[in-house]
């Protein structure tokens, strides 16, 4: 019988006995239909190897009771750490799994069989013969395809996305052509997991950033979803520019991804108001309140959300956020009208120039005010500043 651990976390379903020389991680969420085939194919791909598979569960329905019947049946020794607050998605599930391997080969796959079970075992047979610490299942190398992505949008955006990943991170992404890969091979050891800061879903994006790895790569064919649904939204692509910009540049990028997307909303509110026949002042005052209620929305979902629990709660955090947002932007619409009034310049590009001047101060205000850690928080993580995967282990 399967009992909760006190930590509200499923047990490690694993049978005591050998260590195991390769751990396939598989986050899933509501995948209960694609469990029992998944891990006949696994079983079969790597018989013969000591090896185990751990399901890093983020659902909603019965998939992790599917995971624990199948576990009880098969074979290959299977576990299943079930997460009732699935923090950082699924990068967030793929690092916990990490954290839980004490095996010298971990392999990431999703659990919709797009990932083909059967290529495993080649991925760690050439991480030996290549002598490297990450190996990329790409569908960009000859043999590889991407049919199984749904339609040619989904295509072209993956295109770009890779294109503009390998842009950003010339050095750390040479040599590899599919850095937007869900299913990759990767040395335990070669990973700090306490410097990865998972969030959304190009896991292996984060590590090959984060770390100085050698990378090969094999060819796979990308097939095609037989159950459940892709997790591909805006909010991913969101999430997916924000890493980026985190990646590359640290918190202040994310945070300026964030203003750009509320400066462009400002002034498209803005300067669709005066069209429609409003004064510039009020249209200035609208496009700034809806500016502030979604740029604190996208800042407390994307750039802040490591600090929130050190932080004042969230009632506070959102009054101090609206009262100085509040307070700029009427600042911010005196200095407009008195430009405006007596220098004669167009509105809407004296609001561009004021969004960009009011950024900087927004964001230091966020930081030493707002997600500001207490002494008390500070504290506790000065007792125990294990990242929270790790403590849990």
């Amino acid at each position: 019988m399967i009992t909760p651990d006190d930590d509200g976390q499923q047990p490690n379903l694993t049978p005591r006995g050998e260590a195991a020389d390769v751990s396939v991680i598989v986050p899933t969420r509501n995948e209960a239909g694609n469990i029992a085939p998944l891990t006949a194919r696994l079983t079969k791909a790597l018989h013969g190897l000591r090896a185990e598979v751990i399901f890093v569960d983020d659902s909603d329905d019965a998939t992790p009771q599917v995971i624990g019947q199948v576990a009880a049946e098969a074979a290959l020794p299977v576990r299943l750490i079930h997460r009732t607050a699935p923090e950082g998605g699924l990068s967030g599930a793929v690092v916990a799994g990490l954290a839980a391997s004490d095996a010298p080969w971990c392999v990431v796959m999703d659990g919709d069989l797009q990932h083909p079970p059967e290529l495993v075992p080649a991925l760690v047979a050439r991480g030996h013969a290549d002598a490297a610490d990450v190996v990329v299942a790409s569908r960009h190398r000859p043999g590889g395809s991407t049919t199984g992505l749904d339609g040619r949008l989904r295509r072209t955006v993956s295109e770009a996305s890779t294109w503009l990943a390998r842009g950003l991170f010339p050095h750390r992404l040479h040599g590899c052509t599919d850095p937007m890969s869900g299913f990759f091979a990767v040395r335990r050891d070669r990973l700090r997991l306490d410097a990865m800061h998972p969030r959304g879903f190009k896991i292996l994006l984060e590590i090959l950033a984060r770390h100085e790895l050698v990378v090969t790569e094999e060819p796979f064919v990308f097939g095609v979803r037989s159950s459940g649904h892709s997790k591909a939204s805006l909010g991913q692509g969101m999430r997916f520019a924000v890493q980026l910009a985190a990646l590359r540049f640290g918190r202040l990028s994310e945070f300026g991804v964030i203003g750009a997307v509320g400066a462009v909303l400002n002034l498209v509110i803005m300067a669709g108001l005066i069209r429609a026949g409003m004064w510039y002042l009020p249209a200035a005052i609208i496009g700034g309140a809806v500016t502030i209620a979604v740029n604190f929305a996208l800042q407390e979902w994307l750039v802040f959300r490591d600090l929130r629990d050190g932080a004042h709660g969230f009632t506070g955090r959102l009054t101090r956020s609206a009262g100085f947002d509040t307070a700029e932007t009427t600042l911010r619409t005196a200095v407009l009208w008195l430009v405006v009034r007596f220098l004669f310049w167009p509105s809407v590009a004296v609001q561009a120039l004021l969004l960009c001047v009011g950024f900087v101060a927004r964001y230091a205000y966020r930081s030493l005010v707002v997600y500001r850690r207490s002494d008390l928080a500070l504290e506790a993580a000065t007792i125990d500043d294990r990242p929270p995967v790790e403590a849990a282990r």
